[in-house]
C-alpha cells in the first residue's frame, strides 16, 4: 500500500516512513486571491473565471511501484 499525502507540511518528511506528498506553492496561491480580492472590492470584473497553479510531487518513502 502506498500513502500520499496533501500540502507538504514540514513534519511529514520526519514521520516513520517519511510521507511522499503534494506541494502546493502557498505564497503564490496566496498572492493571486489577495489580488482576486483587491480587484473585486474596487469592482472590477477579474480578468480571468481560473487559475491553474503547477503542484510538485515530492517522493518519499511512504510509496512504492506495486509488487509483482
Amino acid at each position: 500500500m502506498s500513502v500520499v499525502g496533501f500540502d507538504d507540511l514540514p513534519v511529514v518528511a520526519w514521520v516513520d516512513p517519511p510521507m511522499t506528498t503534494v506541494h502546493q506553492p502557498l505564497t503564490e496561491m496566496a498572492v493571486a486571491a489577495t489580488e482576486l480580492a483587491l480587484a473585486l472590492g474596487r469592482g472590477d470584473q477579474p480578468a480571468q473565471v481560473g487559475l491553474e497553479i503547477a503542484t510538485t510531487l515530492t517522493v518519499r518513502d511512504s510509496t512504492a511501484p506495486p509488487k509483482q
